[in-house]
């Protein structure tokens, strides 16, 4: 009896001993872990969106017809006349007489409000700083600030002469403003920093003026009108000559080309701070002047800015006719323009149509590709 029990203890002990044995087997973790069934989920992964098919686009470059326009244009004007067109956002241009030199005269009046706002944007000057004018600063032609200017000088701001000068091309204003920005030199460098070719800046109104017509300058000119009666005693020969120069290798010269594609670096904000290049854009579209000249060919549904310049007369004939400006689309899209009429004799009213013939062009061939377009979107 003794023998059995001693049997069945020792059974029942080997049974505990595989159990526990079994149990620790069991945690001991696994070299591999367990296979997923082939039901199970599968992991989660983050969501990403399906790339947006781009918005459809208008056909890349000009249209031949554009093209055809401004050299007809061109070719047909009485006069020697430099026309471009540039897409601001495509960057395509056409013209005719591209890499031209053509006088700027007041056209000019831009690169000094820009060089003022750059001086801004670098914390050299400040738009609401006070400026005095006096009578020592007049010039010559053009200068509707002169009435306010009296024996004491006239108290206002920078910002009030770069609004005078870029919205009623005030000669005044703008040489008080180019010299208070340093000068021509100041000019000059802004071109160089920011790689502008195909653009000039001249000495000054005074100097510009006068040796225009073959003088030397004295500010006693300013007075009065004592500079056309100086002017009006300078031999004719002399007077032709020196215009004839001037024509030919403007010291205030600029290119069509290099023209519009300034003013398409300025539209893009690559020349100023956002916030200055909303001041000079915002000044243009005020601009009073020439109104019959590019302007007149924009839809009133469009916007446009611009800056013009006009040039001295001798016998008929003209030393610079000027526009130049930005047209924007309602639809956003904006192209740069400028004529430059060097020297002509023909009467300003074909002059204007000329100008409102390129601006006319351009609005037509945006609608021409945007129809396109809208066509290729059915």
């Amino acid at each position: 009896m003794a023998s059995v029990c001693n049997i069945w203890r020792q059974a029942f002990s080997l049974a505990i001993l595989t159990f526990v044995l079994a149990g620790c087997a069991g945690a001991i973790p696994q070299s591999n872990p367990p296979q997923r069934s082939a039901t199970a989920a599968p992991p989660q992964r983050p969501y990403v969106a399906p790339p947006r098919p781009e918005p459809p686009r208008m056909v890349q470059g000009p249209s031949r017809e554009l093209e055809a326009a401004i050299q007809s244009l061109g070719r047909s004007f009485n006069g020697e006349v430099g026309i471009a067109v540039h897409d601001i956002e495509q960057g395509w241009t056409v013209s005719w007489n591209g890499e031209r030199f053509f006088p700027q005269q007041s056209v000019s009046k831009l690169w000094v409000a820009l060089t003022v706002l750059d001086a801004v944007d670098r914390g050299q000057l400040n738009l609401n700083q006070n400026v005095r004018v006096t009578q020592d600063d007049f010039v010559v032609f053009h200068q509707p600030m002169r009435s306010q200017v009296g024996a004491g000088g006239y108290q206002t701001t920078l910002a009030y002469l770069l609004e005078q000068a870029m919205t009623r091309s005030d000669n005044l204003a703008n040489d008080k403003m180019l010299w208070i920005a340093g000068g021509p030199d100041a000019v000059r460098s802004f071109f160089s920093r920011n790689d502008l070719e195909g653009l000039r800046f001249g000495p000054g109104e005074r100097l510009l003026q006068s040796g225009i017509a073959g003088m030397e300058w004295q500010q006693r000119y300013s007075i009065g009108r004592r500079f056309y009666t100086a002017r009006a005693n300078v031999p004719a020969s002399v007077r032709r000559s020196s215009m004839d120069r001037y024509i030919a290798d403007p010291i205030d010269g600029a290119t069509p080309i290099g023209m519009v594609r300034a003013l398409g670096r300025l539209q893009r904000g690559e020349l100023l701070s956002a916030r200055s290049t909303q001041v000079v854009l915002l000044a243009m579209q005020r601009s009073r002047t020439g109104p019959q000249r590019l302007r007149a060919g924009v839809p009133d549904s469009w916007r446009f800015g611009h800056k013009t310049g006009t040039g001295q007369n001798f016998q008929g004939r003209t030393a610079g006719y000027n526009d130049v400006g930005i047209v924007t689309a309602p639809d956003g899209r904006s192209y740069a323009v400028a004529v430059l009429i060097g020297s002509t004799r023909v009467g300003i009213p074909e002059r204007q149509r000329l100008m409102q013939a390129v601006t006319g062009q351009t609005v037509s061939h945006h609608l021409r590709r945007r129809s396109e377009m809208l066509s290729n979107r059915r």
